[in-house]
């Protein structure tokens, strides 16, 4: 999804804001673990090795999303398109509505896809437009 908050490509962004794109993922899998959910690596994505503090590791996993990403046809997001061309809503609230609950319920701090999903509804009623910025803004939180 945070990738969708830029015109920039999937790869791009995934490369270009690697700690955002850790920061996000750890606090999901940070409610994931309080709720004994174990989630499974796909596509070059490694909860593993991204919650392990091994920033080496971390890096190699970040370049092979990337590498997968750069072969990808599709070089956009489904939610990028529902934003970008279609001009619709996205499922962010169905996505990420659950995980931010659960955050609540276990007390588990998720500032930064708080952030992410209120920036998604912001492109979505037009007060915000889609832009490295808005990728920008989170790193810097």
């Amino acid at each position: 999804f945070a990738t969708a908050l830029t015109n920039e490509t999937m790869a791009d962004g995934i490369n270009d804001y690697r700690d955002v794109m850790v920061r996000l993922a750890k606090e999901v899998l940070a409610v994931a673990a309080a709720q004994g959910v174990t989630p499974q690596g796909f596509d070059g994505f490694e909860p593993d090795v991204l919650g392990s503090g091994d920033s080496t590791a971390v890096d190699a996993s970040i370049d092979r999303m990337v590498a997968i990403r750069r072969r990808d046809q599709k070089t956009h997001s489904g939610v990028w398109r529902d934003l970008a061309v279609r001009k619709r809503k996205t499922e962010a609230d169905a996505m990420y509505g659950p995980i931010l609950g659960l955050a609540d319920n276990h007390g588990v701090a998720t500032p930064l896809l708080a952030r992410m999903v209120a920036m998604i509804h912001e492109i979505e009623d037009g007060v915000r437009p889609l832009a490295r910025e808005n990728l920008d803004a989170l790193a810097l939180m």
